[in-house]
């Protein structure tokens, strides 16, 4: 019987694999950077800045029936943000994603909140959408793009946490 060869490197190469294994796995040990809240930033969705505007105009509402809502919190604190542009536009039945009426912007309330009331959301390239951006430079850019379940959804939701520029 041939008894196995181990050296100095064999068993660092191991070690090595075994460490990495462990840190990837099921168990969670490696984490996205978080700031000190404990919040991570959140990180642009591919497909989220198409058709995107800069500037687009704050509005008090783009239509009525579908309800875009959200909040945004500072990654370093955790603190909600106040009075901060969020655009939002969608593909509706008014038109498509370019179409100006379907395009605006809104400001965060004192609790970080925002709320938009459009028309109904209609499905853009076989899913309907909202697309939703963060970009005015105090905060590192944020283009979402969340997914409805449906198209018979009267509501989409999205959360930004943002990271200082």
């Amino acid at each position: 019987m041939h008894a196995p060869f181990y050296n100095r490197r064999s068993f660092l190469v191991s070690a090595g694999l075994s460490a990495a294994a462990l840190a990837t796995g099921s168990s969670g040990l490696i984490r996205p950077a978080m700031a000190a809240s404990g919040l991570a930033p959140t990180q642009s969705m591919r497909g989220g800045s198409n058709n995107y505007r800069p500037g687009a105009p704050l509005v008090d509402s783009l239509g009525s029936g579908f309800h875009v809502t959200g909040k945004v919190l500072n990654a370093a604190d955790g603190q909600p943000l106040d009075g901060v542009r969020i655009q939002i536009w969608a593909a509706t039945t008014l038109g498509g994603e370019r179409e100006p009426k379907n395009h605006g912007s809104v400001l965060t309330q004192s609790d970080g909140s925002f709320a938009l009331e459009m028309e109904q959301i209609v499905p853009n390239f076989g899913q309907p959408h909202a697309h939703l951006a963060y970009d005015d430079g105090a905060y590192q850019t944020v283009f979402l793009r969340p997914v409805m379940g449906s198209p018979s959804d009267t509501s989409v939701s999205a959360d930004f946490v943002l990271a200082a520029a």
